[in-house]
């Protein structure tokens, strides 16, 4: 099977049992989804959506976020992982958006990289999920499914997966496809023990038919 072929018959299967597939963190705006994706960085969305209740009623727009501290915001968010220095990127944030861009989120990669806490990954969730422009974030997830079912190659880095991902996947398709990806990866292509068995994708996974030919050369053995 080529890459093109692995890439469609993928695609297909998702398309046809995850079209709903979306982000499953909690927010009404923009402001709201850039402080949740920077809350979530090696911290799950189930405990962002915990926080940001009350975060999001104390601190409603980046004009008041602004002006606070980052003690006071620390207060709100200290059960996420890194809260001291989340606590002072979220602050920031809310200055860079208020000094930088009238309070709003900018819409381009090049301006969404000046703000403290966004990285590439957090820059394309938003371009992905708030403005459905073509970007394809690539978190453990995304980077674990991919090299898992054969997307790349042994990709080294979150780049060079984002790189092959963008250059397979149709434009239209790319910011659905994140979500299809970060969902397998969360509830089906787990880290330790992948659900295999339950997998849809399994007919075209390198890692499930490498792992089934382990099994059946043991269990050949051991006759």
């Amino acid at each position: 099977m080529t890459k093109k072929e692995r890439y469609k018959k993928v695609l297909d299967w998702f398309a046809a049992n995850a079209e709903s597939a979306e982000t499953e963190l909690h927010y009404q705006n923009n402001y709201q989804l850039l402080t949740a994706v920077i809350l979530s960085a090696q911290c799950t969305d189930k405990r962002v959506n915990m926080v940001t209740p009350a975060l999001f009623e104390a601190f409603p727009t980046p004009e008041v976020m602004a002006v606070s501290t980052p003690e006071a915001v620390f207060e709100y968010i200290k059960s996420c992982s890194y809260p001291n220095n989340k606590a002072k990127n979220l602050v920031g944030m809310a200055k860079k958006l208020i000094s930088d861009f009238g309070g709003e989120v900018p819409t381009d990669i090049d301006s969404l990289l000046t703000i403290p806490g966004v990285g590439r990954k957090t820059a394309n969730v938003m371009l992905a999920v708030a403005f459905d422009k073509p970007a394809m974030p690539v978190d453990t997830h995304v980077f674990r499914v991919a090299n898992r079912i054969g997307l790349t190659d042994n990709s080294k880095t979150p780049r060079e997966t984002e790189r092959e991902l963008v250059k397979y996947i149709p434009a239209a398709l790319l910011s659905k496809a994140h979500h299809w990806l970060i969902l397998h990866g969360r509830y089906i292509c787990v880290a330790r023990r992948p659900k295999c068995e339950i997998c849809g994708l399994s007919q075209w996974c390198k890692y499930y038919k490498k792992n089934r030919r382990l099994t059946d050369t043991k269990h050949h053995t051991s006759l």
